[in-house]
């Protein structure tokens, strides 16, 4: 074959791939971007619509403990809960980035739950904050942390939409409305836990991350900067632990800056009480409703200090 005609062929081929890659990448963009239910959407919500007085940041210990209702209630001010499963301290500085571009809340809760661990699996979930690379420069460094070869990898219009072209689907169903009961982000955990306390004990000694760590300090930081009155808050959980390294180093950091740090994984009030949680990390609706009384109440009673 001449040497012209496969130059032709590969340009071709190069050609189709790059039409495929843009019109496949603009189609699932926009079907990303109309969902009005489901985890993504709640995560766009949070990124580009919300602007409740107070935001609650964290994992899966924050979407399912605290319930926006009663912080509403108690506080008097709007809330809404940016939470979400598996998301660690590199998404949330990334969500809290984006929200200050556009205003600045009047109370932030994040929920910290041993998020200095060293683990690869960490920087793999930074894929979540793939659709956003485009339009929210804020959170491109973040973005990077991912791997050496994203900004390559970010040339192409399909691949931050790679992993999640079936949640997409689902999103945009009308069916997806009823999967879950959902109060402004807020998702509680239906069920009782009946297993006993002394099966749960485990050790939590491990290696820090130090991005983890500066990221960490970068959302005090962010936040104080703002003027925007921060609580940092452990979750109570149904374990006994052997040791508490990781929240030392919070502790640590937040009295370096003045922020409160309330510690409940030790509160002998929900480690005595098992009818309050769904599994071991997580408390059950009636768990989560005592749970956001107490803090709003030692919130309420912060602010009146001042």
């Amino acid at each position: 074959m001449p040497f012209k005609k496969i130059l032709t062929n590969i340009t071709i081929i190069i050609i189709v791939t790059f039409i495929l890659d843009f019109s496949i990448g603009k189609t699932l963009h926009h079907f990303y971007f109309r969902q009005t239910s489901g985890v993504y959407f709640r995560t766009t919500y949070s990124m580009e619509k919300t602007r409740a007085d107070v935001l609650i940041f964290g994992a899966s210990e924050a979407l399912h403990h605290y319930a926006t209702k009663i912080f509403e209630d108690s506080l008097k001010m709007t809330c809404y809960n940016t939470g979400r499963d598996a998301c660690g301290i590199f998404f949330q500085v990334a969500v809290l980035k984006s929200v200050l571009k556009r205003y600045k809340p009047k109370i932030i809760i994040l929920d910290y739950s041993d998020n200095f661990r060293s683990q690869q699996i960490d920087y793999d979930r930074l894929s979540y904050l793939l659709p956003y690379y485009e339009t929210h420069k804020e959170i491109r460094e973040i973005v990077f942390l991912k791997s050496p070869f994203e900004r390559l990898k970010l040339l192409s219009e399909i691949y931050p939409f790679n992993s999640q072209i079936l949640t997409i689907i689902i999103g945009n169903l009308e069916i997806n409305k009823s999967r879950a009961i959902v109060e402004k982000g807020f998702i509680p955990f239906i069920g009782k836990w009946n297993a006993n306390i002394d099966s749960m004990e485990i050790n939590t000694n491990y290696k820090t991350d130090s991005n983890k760590i500066n990221s960490f300090k970068e959302f005090l930081k962010l936040s104080k900067d703002a003027g925007i009155k921060i609580f940092v808050i452990h979750s109570p959980v149904f374990r006994v632990y052997k040791g508490k390294y990781g929240n030392k180093i919070c502790n640590d950091i937040c009295n370096s800056v003045n922020v409160p740090y309330w510690d409940y994984s030790k509160d002998t009030f929900f480690l005595n009480n098992n009818y309050l949680f769904y599994e071991v990390d997580y408390l059950n609706n009636k768990g989560s409703y005592v749970f956001s009384s107490s803090i709003a109440l030692k919130i309420k009673k912060n602010l009146d200090k001042k």
